[in-house]
């Protein structure tokens, strides 16, 4: 794999040529490929070893025909696009006959976006003249954080032959992955809501009248919404705030090692490791994935997390937090 660049017309021609490359979006850095060409889709799934049947986002440029995608495009679409485009917002619509279903992991509709980071939206007005798209989930392993700097893509994939650039954006501006909204069954199920971010339910509801549902057991299989998703590879527990001091005292007398994320606790002298977020969902948001990779490398028996509020502004980084602690449910018990 190349170093880091910023040269678009290389990037360009690894795409065209079938070849993967990671680039920045204001939400995490993409892994792309030509979302037409099923074989270098295909490495995609084998880069991150991503099940083949779990779809990936196609990014597409500001001036894209999205008729082009999609079989059908509702007024509900045209409406969220005017207000949320370039944007962290990811509709998931029919797939048109002639689009692949490697993107879409095998089902009949397709995830579609178009991102607002000015790397990203030269990457794709340059690639196939402005017309061809780029599927592009997170560039890191299957499962694990994702990444919000060219570092952290560097970190994930080291010498991994498949990927074969990586565009320098800087670190990502929302710093969670985009909102998605389901309006591929408006006539059954209106709008649903299967992954919440920074465009919020309340937020949509303003464009489209409605409030979008939760997701549910027929809605379509879309990225970044399995139980256990965005989990660093140390045990991730969270604990309220009120009983965080007492948490972290009696971990440290039953000899664990803590790493610790706080927002409002602070500082404990009896966390070898901690990072402190900032108190407001963006900011919050904005520093969350950095501080699981670097909690993650401390080495400690535990990251602690002070759970942050509830409340619409904060939904998706508590989706973001309980899917990155699933697998590690009970661990307190265990570990006290």
């Amino acid at each position: 794999m190349s170093a880091f660049s910023t040269d678009i017309r290389q990037a360009v021609a690894i795409l065209e040529a079938g070849g993967l490359v990671a680039f920045p979006t204001e939400t995490v850095y993409g892994l792309g490929a030509d979302a037409e060409n099923p074989a270098a889709v295909a490495s995609i799934y084998a880069a991150k070893g991503r099940p083949s049947d779990h779809p990936v986002i196609v990014h597409v440029a500001p001036e894209a025909d999205i008729g082009y995608w999609a079989a059908s495009i509702p007024a509900e679409a045209q409406a969220l696009m005017q207000a949320f485009w370039p944007g962290p917002l990811t509709l998931i619509l029919k797939r048109a006959p002639q689009i692949p279903a490697a993107v879409s992991g095998g089902q009949d509709s397709i995830g579609l976006r178009c991102p607002s980071h000015p790397v990203a939206l030269a990457l794709l007005r340059a690639f196939k003249g402005g017309k061809g798209g780029l599927a592009a989930p997170s560039a890191n392993k299957f499962g694990r954080v994702s990444p919000t700097t060219a570092q952290h893509v560097q970190d994930e994939f080291g010498d991994e032959p498949l990927l074969q650039a990586i565009l320098e954006g800087g670190q990502s501006a929302v710093g969670i992955e985009s909102t998605i909204l389901d309006l591929s069954r408006l006539a059954t199920h209106g709008p649903v809501l299967l992954r919440p971010g920074h465009i919020s339910a309340a937020q949509i509801a303003d464009v489209i009248g409605v409030m979008p549902s939760l997701p549910d057991a027929a809605a379509p299989r879309a990225s970044g919404t399995l139980a256990a998703h965005y989990a660093p590879r140390t045990a991730v527990a969270l604990v309220a705030p009120a009983q965080l001091t007492a948490t972290v005292q009696r971990l440290h007398q039953a000899g664990r090692r803590i790493a610790l994320i706080r927002y409002g606790m602070a500082p404990s002298a009896l966390a070898t490791d901690q990072s402190e977020l900032p108190d407001t969902p963006d900011g919050y948001a904005y520093g969350l994935y950095a501080a699981l990779r670097a909690m993650d490398a401390a080495g400690a028996d535990l990251i602690l997390i002070e759970s942050p509020p509830l409340g619409h502004a904060w939904q998706g980084v508590n989706d973001r937090l309980r899917r990155a602690a699933h697998d590690s449910a009970g661990i307190l018990e265990r570990m006290l």
